[in-house]
């Protein structure tokens, strides 16, 4: 039986707090629907996406982040597609960085690059969106998590 495509949009505190609660929803809303190495991977993602919102970007009015998130069951490849929607910031859009051996930050987006098919950032007048896209054939590649 093959399952309807479904979005979800969850608003959270820009706190860092904001990503453990937007990994808990995402975990109990795509459990059992899709693959567990990409339930893995696209909660990764999430939490890195969030947190560089909370450290890096205004956030959006009423203190807030926006998480959306849509599924798109295939027979042969489940799609899931993020986005984390912040107040943006002045230091223009998000760019992978080279982090240090002993750095503690600065991985986030390189963990994205890695764990997505393709990922982007779109601006708008309220702020930015952070995207990426996900799907079953990411998460079965060697060295993809979950595995």
């Amino acid at each position: 039986m093959a399952l309807a495509e479904r979005a979800w949009c969850l608003v959270v505190p820009h706190h860092a707090r904001g990503a453990r609660l937007a990994r808990h929803r995402m975990a109990a809303e795509l459990s059992g629907a899709i693959h567990t190495p990409l339930l893995t991977d696209v909660i990764a993602v999430v939490a890195e996406l969030v947190g560089n919102a909370v450290r890096h970007a205004d956030p959006l009015p009423g203190g807030v982040v926006r998480v959306a998130w849509r599924l798109a069951p295939g027979e042969s490849t489940d799609v899931v597609e993020v986005r984390v929607t912040d107040g943006g910031s002045g230091a223009g859009s998000p760019t992978p960085r080279q982090a240090t051996d002993d750095a503690t930050g600065g991985r986030g987006l390189n963990i994205v690059a890695a764990l997505a098919d393709r990922w982007g950032v779109d601006r708008d007048g309220l702020g930015q969106s952070v995207w990426a896209l996900l799907s079953t054939g990411t998460a079965d590649r060697p060295g993809a998590t979950g595995r």
